[in-house]
Formats: C-alpha cells, structure tokens, sequence
C-alpha cells in the first residue's frame, strides 16, 4: 500500500542560494542556451554555405548570360580591343552590383578589364585554365583587384568553336558582408527568441508558484514531513479517496486495522474504495456531499465507529475522507467513563441528600429537639442500609449495584419515585461488555422515562430484572416501566429510528442507542403494551461469571 508513511522527504538545512521563480527561471533559460547554441551553430554553418552557393550562382548566371551575348562573341572572333564591349560589360556589372567582368580570348589576353590600362594584358590568378578548355568552373583567387570570387563560363562562336572566356567576379569583401548581414538576422532571431523564452520562464515561475501558495520547495517538504507525522501519530484510522473515489491516502494506524480485519493486500492504492473496501460508504458521501458522523460499521468480525466527510476546496468538492476507530478500544473507555460517571453522578445525589439531612439536623438542634433528632437519624440510617442491602442482595453484579443505586438518587433529587421491583434478580456478569451495553440501555430509558413525566404531579418508575438459567443458558429479561404520557400507536416503528424525536431537533439519538447496544449484544427489545404510560422490554443473551460457555435463550431467538 502506498501511505503517507512512505513518503519521508529529506528537508534540507539552511537558505537556498535561489529562490524557486528565479531557479525555474535560471534553468528554463539555461536548456534554451544549450538547445539554441548547437542549432546557431548549424544553422550559422548553413547559412554560411548557402551564402556562397548563392553568390556563386549568381555570379555563375552572369557569366552564362554574357558568354551568348552577341556582341561579345563577334567581338572575340575579331582582334582588338572594342570599346563598345568594354562599356557593355561596365553597364552590366554596375547593374548587378558585382566586382569586375572581364573578357579573354583564348590565349588568356584580357579584352576588358574595369581597369582599362590592363586590357591586352594576360589574366591574373591562374585559374582560367578550366575555362580555356570548354568547361565552366567556380574558383577563388588573387587578381589585381584583390581576393575575389570568381564564376567562368566559356564563349562559343555560331558554329561551335571556342573563342574565348567570360570571367565574372565578385569581392570576397562582398561575400563576407553578405554573410555577417545573415549572421546579424541570425543573432536577431536568437534574441528575441531568448526574450519570449525569458519572459515565458518568468510568466511560468509565478504561475508555479501561485500553484505552491507561495511556499518555496523546503518549505513544502517541511510540511509534509509535518502532515505525515502527525497522519501517523493519530491514534485513529484516516482513509482519503479523489473525486472519483480512488484510495490516494491511507495512514499506518488504518492498514492496522484493516489487517486486524483480515485484509492484507494493499494493493488497491488508486483504485475506487468501492471495488475494494466499499463498507466505508465513501462514495455516498461524495455523491450526495453529507458528512456521515459515528457510524457503526463490521469489517471482517470487528465493529468500527466511522466518520465519513467530503473534502472542498474553493466550494468545490476534491474527494472524502474517513476516520475510523476499532469500538471495542471505544467500549473499554466508555467503560472507564461510565464509571466514573456513574460514580460522580451517585456522589452528587447523596451529597444533596446528605446536605438536606444535615439541614433538617441543623434544625432539630436549634430547638433541642433531641430526642425526636435520635429517631430521625436512626430513621435515617436504617432506610439508607436497608436500601443498600436490597440493592445488593438482588443485583451481585457491583457496577450494575452502583448504577441503580446512583439512578434511586437521581430519580430523588428530581421528584421521581424509582422502584426495583421485589423479584428482580441479576447475577453478576462474566463479560464486561454485556455490563456496559446494559448500562446504556437502561440509562436512556431511564432518562427517557424522566424527560417524559416533567409535566406530571406523581411520577413513578419501575425496573424489573430477571435471569433464567437452564443448565449453562442464560436469558436475562429487563422491563422498565413508566406513568408517563406513553407513545402513540402511529409512532411505535419510528421511535427506535436514528434521530426521530418528539422533543426537537437534536434529540433522537436515545432509542436508537438502545436498539444499537441490543444488536450487539444479539438480544430483541420491544414496547409491551400497559394501562398507563410505557413500557420496555429488552431480552438478552446474558452469561455469568463462572460460565465459559453460552447458546442463546429462546427468547432472544425472537
């Protein structure tokens, strides 16, 4: 299973030289330096090369151009100079923005030249050669007008006879400007491309960081090393599940749970809960996006007590999450609690009594009234012994004692005559979840009971508790019984149903724990019908001490 305990993020100490906008900066412009440099580079080379081949072209079309210019080749079939192609050729290299275009005859002897005193002069640069003999040829050599490019084209008369050589050149100084205006578009091209990329590297480092709320990388693995440790120091299980209901989270304390559950293979870590764990109801909680509070649930033997809520975020909801806690461990401190309760509750009741005693002592001295304050107290004594002793004597179990004796003073102090009727008999338990589950149920009927009768003059409530035993089965059978206004027959169903109440919103919850205690205990409870007010029945499987050993009561079959 992929936890929250897996992720244990190594924080690092101190202050980071870079801030995260600046370092996503610095690196987004980083990988563009070394992605553009190559690309300049080969694409500089390119340019470069295509640069020359284009100038060579152009040049080379010139030469073609004039070696069928008429003019030129009558004049090379004649001897002389002509000042008509000396000034022919000066117009079109004027026109086409090139060096120099000389004219030679076969002999090499130059016909024109852009400078006219050397005309009749043999070619400079000795790469005429090619030219001489019919073929054309691109070459770069040393004239007298310095470094050139040069493109030679032969020149044929009508009748297929060679007669000379065109020669079109251009500056190398020319070909270099050429080349560095390319580089130039080149560098431009690489900036403002460098600029969107800079300003793109900024525009995503503040998204990036709007994402992170504003927290720098530590910051966030500090957190959640913070969130992970206190995951699993929870003492309660935690299950979180996206918007389409698949595991995303899941702490140590519920794999323990789940294994004490019987499931041991984790391996549904982004999958739907629903395929694998669908008990928890965590699909239902997103689709109808109502928390569902402490809700009791059986997974493999085991009763859980859950709590399932959606997660939103911004309004919107982003998945659910569940707690959930084994109730035996809840039972064993509700068990502490009661008892506590109890024990406080009970202390209340007879220090109030105790006070009212003292009060009517108080009295009697002040009037000296001795011998009738002997009889009141030895009254007094012997009720409160005798009331102990017939507790004691029919229930033997010692917290079941305590309670009812605490519920006689609390039925007392609010007005309420509370009875243990004279055959109730109730041994002690061999199993404490019997006593505590009993003591919730007879608890909210009692309090039920009282909240029921607050409008009347005489209040009266009874409790009868008896145990039949055949061999080693035990049953044991609670009734209690008010004078209480009692339910109407159109509400018998709903009164045992989670937060139905006459009484208000919030209420409800007393009946229900009563069915819920009598579920675990695999008992029945029912309303018996009586002459005035209501009363309960609850039947129980129910083992004494001593007893290893249990099939349940007939009764508790119904």
């Amino acid at each position: 299973m992929s936890s929250i305990e897996n992720v244990q993020p190594k924080l690092r100490r101190g202050k980071p030289l870079l801030k995260l906008r600046g370092l996503i900066t610095l690196l987004v412009c980083l990988v563009m330096a070394l992605v553009l440099l190559p690309v300049t580079l080969l694409f500089a080379e390119r340019v470069e090369h295509e640069t020359e081949k284009g100038l060579e072209e152009r040049a080379m079309s010139i030469a073609r151009t004039l070696a069928h210019t008429p003019l030129i080749v009558e004049q090379l079939q004649q001897t002389g100079s002509s000042p008509s192609m000396q000034e022919y050729v000066k117009r079109v290299s004027a026109a086409n923005h090139i060096q120099f275009v000389v004219v030679m005859d076969m002999k090499g002897i130059r016909k024109t030249h852009p400078d006219a005193r050397m005309i009749g002069k043999a070619f400079v640069g000795g790469d005429e050669y090619t030219a001489l003999h019919g073929h054309e040829s691109v070459s770069v050599a040393k004239g007298t007008l310095g470094l050139s490019m040069r493109a030679f084209s032969p020149v044929f008369s009508l009748t297929g006879k060679q007669v000379g050589a065109i020669v079109v050149g251009i500056s190398m100084q020319d070909v270099q400007r050429a080349q560095e205006g390319n580089y130039r578009l080149i560098a431009i091209a690489i900036g403002i491309g460098m600029l969107i990329g800079t300003g793109g590297a900024v525009v995503l480092a503040r998204k990036i960081k709007n994402m992170l709320v504003g927290l720098e990388p530590p910051e966030i693995a500090r957190l959640l090393e913070e969130r992970s440790a206190m995951l699993q120091s929870i003492k309660e299980g935690v299950i979180a599940v996206d918007e389409f209901g698949r595991v995303m989270l899941m702490n140590a304390e519920a794999i323990r749970l789940l294994r004490q559950a019987g499931i041991e293979d984790f391996s549904f870590s982004g999958q739907e809960i629903t395929v694998y764990l669908s008990a928890f109801r965590l699909q239902e909680v997103l689709e109808v996006s109502t928390p569902q509070m402490d809700e009791e649930m059986e997974l493999g033997g085991i009763t859980l007590l859950t709590t399932s809520v959606p997660i939103r975020v911004k309004g919107e909801i982003v998945g659910a999450i569940v707690t959930f806690r084994d109730k035996t461990e809840m039972n064993q401190l509700a068990e502490r609690l009661t008892g506590v309760s109890l024990y406080t509750e009970a202390l209340r009741a007879q220090a109030h009594e105790f006070m009212n005693k003292l009060h009517v002592i108080m009295g009697m001295v002040h009037l000296r009234m001795y011998d009738k304050l002997e009889h009141y107290i030895m009254d007094a004594v012997e009720h409160h012994q005798v009331e102990i002793g017939s507790i004691t004597r029919q229930i033997r179990d010692p917290v079941m004692a305590g309670f009812v004796l605490g519920k006689l003073s609390r039925a007392r102090e609010v007005g309420v005559s509370f009875e243990l009727t004279p055959g109730s008999h109730l041994p002690e338990s061999s199993q404490t979840q019997t006593t505590h589950e009993l003591i919730t149920i007879l608890g909210n009927l009692f309090d039920n009971a009282v909240e029921a009768m607050e409008s009347l003059e005489h209040k009266r409530i009874t409790l009868s508790l008896y145990y039949e035993e055949n061999q080693k089965n035990g049953c044991l059978t609670c009734i209690m019984c008010d004078n209480g206004p009692g339910i109407p027959e159109g509400l018998v169903e709903a009164i045992f149903e989670k937060g139905f109440s006459t009484k208000g919103e919030s209420r409800g919850m007393g009946l229900y724990l009563v069915t819920q205690s009598v579920k675990r205990l695999k008992g029945s409870v029912k309303l018996i019908p009586a002459e005035q007010g209501c009363c309960f029945q609850i039947t129980l499987p129910y083992i004494i001490a001593g007893n290893d050993e249990y099939d349940k009561c007939p009764d508790c079959r119904r």
